[in-house]
């Protein structure tokens, strides 16, 4: 059943999937507006979206369009989001009403889309890497609100680990902190978005969607409120290896630092520079482990359906 919010906009296909129990897979915007250089941007979307519903579910892309929440978007409402990129508002949770008040247009990050997935109904979803603590915290005190977000809003994340851009370390002490759970799988190890390998285990495994789903339906049904991290590994061909990575990324956090880049402008910043140096291998990379997202996601969202009918 679809929830009544007056800001909600959805569209027939993920109103009536909602309304009948039918599986549902959210899919944020930021990717499309942020992540990744146009067209390959709209192609991804749209290519994700093909993947949920080759899955058996209903694709929920969430964005802000005129200052409407909008759960689920046409294939022109993707190119517009996709062809006007960073000219589109990158929005967290503390940034919806603004947004809305204003009648702007937003591209959902981690944090925002799983609020409006939850307030929509909708209890899984798809992203590539979630935020976290980032290097330097100590100092900085930069980190994402996707962090407290999962403390608060009851959905499902499926995600290759946290971006690597990160203190995954710090990442996962604050995950525990919160009671969230971090669980791998098929894996005894947190991913680190670009590779298989992080050196940092998961404190619980699953090895099926349907497992994904009993530990969700036990955990809202024990009144535990909250989000699940689903820790699912970039697929072994497309992986660039820890080792590799790990010089990369220094560089690109040394830079940004340098270039005085704070705040929202750091991930994407990071992510532009490392796609630069790695000559389009981390893009192809990212573009490889979201699908590998949205196959698994979709697998989850049919298995808690099921289960939940």
């Amino acid at each position: 059943m679809t929830a009544k919010h007056p800001y909600l906009r959805f569209t027939p296909e993920v109103a009536a999937a909602l309304h009948d129990g039918h599986a549902v897979v959210a899919l944020e915007s930021t990717i499309i507006a942020h992540g990744m250089p146009y067209p390959r941007n709209v192609e991804t979307a749209g290519a994700l979206e093909r993947i949920v519903r080759d899955g058996g579910a209903v694709p929920a892309t969430i964005a802000i369009l005129d200052g409407a929440i909008r759960i689920g978007l046409a294939a022109d409402e993707l190119e517009f989001l996709g062809r006007e990129g960073s000219h589109i508002r990158k929005v967290s949770t503390r940034d919806l009403p603004y947004v809305v008040a204003r009648m702007q247009h937003g591209a959902t990050t981690v944090a925002s889309t799983m609020r409006l997935a939850a307030r929509a109904g909708i209890a899984v979803f798809a992203t590539g890497g979630i935020g976290g603590v980032h290097r330097g915290a100590e100092t900085s005190f930069d980190i994402s609100a996707d962090l407290t977000e999962f403390s608060q809003s009851n959905v499902a994340v499926v995600t290759a680990g946290a971006k690597a851009i990160l203190d995954l370390a710090l990442t996962l002490e604050a995950l525990e902190t919160l009671g969230v759970p971090v669980v791998g799988f098929g894996t005894d190890e947190f991913p680190a978005f670009y590779s298989r390998a992080s050196g940092h285990g998961v404190p619980m495994r699953c090895d099926t969607a349907a497992e994904v789903a009993s530990l969700m339906r036990a955990k809202w049904q024990l009144g535990l409120a909250g989000g699940i991290v689903v820790a699912n590994a970039i697929p072994a061909a497309a992986e660039i290896p820890a080792d590799e990575m790990a010089p990369v990324i220094a560089a690109a956090v040394a830079k940004a630092a340098q270039n005085g880049v704070r705040g929202k402008a750091v991930t994407p910043f990071l992510l532009a520079e490392i796609a630069a140096v790695t000559a389009g291998r981390s893009l192809a990379a990212n573009i490889a482990l979201a699908a590998n997202n949205a196959r698994l996601a979709a697998e989850i969202a049919v298995s808690y359906a099921r289960k939940t009918a």
